[in-house]
């Protein structure tokens, strides 16, 4: 009896991983992160089974966020009058059109961006700008951790509070995982609404842990707003154990609050299911300057994939130049053979990785990349003053990238994300110039000493990079 109850565990345990493998398949995914949960289920069933049931099924085709929200928010974008494509560089007019088409990414005009690229010059920043808040404050981070500098964000958000001030605070919940429920309480008492996106209940919800939202945007009375990729906590200002912490942050005026507030309700409304806007969420602004952008709010929802689609065709039509900052290189087939191709074709393409990362495993899959990059002549830069955490992509002379995307399978595939497409030659000129500024403490990695490293490293790179979809 007991044998015949075994055959039949082991019978129904393997029709559930038949099962599973079947509908990854019907699913019709990208094959390179088929063909890895299939060797995952296959060669090691219980942990594949495991794995899959918290970070594999694919929650694309549900929609997170309702159509209609995402249309009723644009509209009220449109309403500010600073939209249109007039001035645009008709080489990107191409690209400009794509993002409208994906992704509803309305051209946003006049917009004044000032860039901080350490996280104690951005934290005066946007504590100042808190202070002279008047009607409300829209806050949300991947991770607002419970320490110094967190603790500084909350006392605050907690004046304001106290004057009246509307405050909203949106955190990731899986990012945010290791700050105590106490820190958030603390500012619920306070009467701030805190509310945490996709909140991860187990095991109803364990689908919802593999799709986090990436954005860091806070937008205080739809006058000013802050994005980038610097979340809160005491890393971002202090640095790590082997150097500083050199990222990208930026502060916005003009156009581009409405596009950033947008995003903020967007994600608002798709978390409590309750609708904020009108006229003093969007007031009206002055242009401030010539330049157009367009913000792309990526997401796991809907048909396209909008910031990678539009990444790789800004790649492919790349005519002189594409220098690219970021933590992890974990890229997808079309975006590898757009940088292979330029490189070849005798465009300047640089990128800038970190030495070390906070993530090995992310390390060594990345790694695996570089051999055919620097064959293609790809110049690879090490930072070695401390860890990179910079989001940056130049092209050509008047093209620029910034927000909180990586160059990876999780920022284009699962994450929620939110970069900014600017068409401006004088803005790219000064992002070009920090590039340039970062570079001076790279080391630019060497054929001779890359392709001589160790057997054994370039085996566990090749195994990882096996993994880079779900890494």
């Amino acid at each position: 009896m007991s044998q015949l109850l075994t055959y039949l565990l082991v019978g129904l345990y393997s029709l559930t991983i038949l099962g599973i493998i079947a509908v990854i398949i019907a699913d019709n995914r990208n094959p390179l992160k088929t063909v890895p949960w299939i060797i995952v289920l296959v060669f090691a069933p219980v942990v594949g089974l495991f794995f899959y049931f918290f970070f594999g099924q694919n929650l694309a085709k549900r929609h997170i966020i309702p159509r209609r929200t995402r249309r009723r928010i644009t509209q009220q974008i449109g309403a500010i009058g600073q939209t249109g494509l007039p001035g645009l560089p008709e080489h990107y007019r191409p690209l400009a059109e794509l993002l409208m088409a994906t992704i509803r990414a309305v051209p946003l005009r006049g917009s004044r961006i000032e860039p901080y690229t350490d996280g104690a010059a951005k934290m005066e920043a946007l504590l100042g700008e808190i202070a002279r808040a008047r009607h409300h404050i829209h806050v949300q981070y991947y991770i607002l951790a419970d320490d110094a500098t967190g603790r500084r964000l909350s006392d605050a958000l907690i004046a304001r509070a106290r004057e009246g001030v509307e405050v909203r605070v949106l955190y990731d919940d899986v990012g945010s995982v290791s700050t105590r429920r106490g820190f958030f309480d603390a500012m619920r008492r306070e009467g701030i609404e805190c509310r945490a996106f996709l909140h991860v209940q187990f095991p109803r919800f364990t689908s919802k842990v593999n799709y986090r939202n990436h954005r860091k945007i806070v937008v205080i009375d739809g006058r000013v707003a802050f994005f980038g990729g610097m979340n809160v906590a005491d890393r971002y200002v202090e640095g790590v154990a082997w150097g500083i912490w050199r990222d990208i942050h930026f502060r916005v005026e003009g156009g581009a609050v409405a596009g950033l507030q947008a995003a903020f309700l967007s994600d608002w409304s798709a978390t409590t299911r309750c609708r904020v806007g009108g006229a003093s969420y969007y007031p009206p602004v002055e242009p401030l300057g010539d330049n157009l952008l367009q913000l792309v709010a990526g997401g796991p929802f809907g048909k396209w994939r909008a910031l990678q689609q539009a990444e790789s065709f800004a790649l492919a039509r790349a005519r002189r130049r594409i220098w690219i900052q970021t933590p992890y290189y974990l890229p997808s087939e079309v975006l590898n053979t757009a940088l292979q191709s330029a490189a070849l074709a005798g465009i300047d393409v640089r990128l800038m990785l970190p030495e070390r990362s906070d993530s090995r495993v992310v390390d060594l899959a990345s790694h695996s990349y570089l051999d055919d990059m620097m064959k293609a002549g790809v110049k690879i830069l090490f930072f070695g003053a401390g860890f990179l955490h910079s989001k940056l992509l130049v092209v050509d002379d008047d093209l620029s990238i910034i927000g909180s995307a990586n160059m990876d399978f999780r920022s284009f595939e699962h994450n929620f994300e939110i970069n900014a497409f600017v068409y401006d030659a004088a803005f790219a000129a000064r992002m070009a110039a920090l590039f340039e500024r970062d570079a001076a403490l790279c080391r630019v990695l060497s054929p001779g000493e890359w392709f001589r490293r160790k057997r054994y490293l370039r085996f566990a790179e090749s195994v990882m990079r096996i993994f880079s979809p779900l890494l």
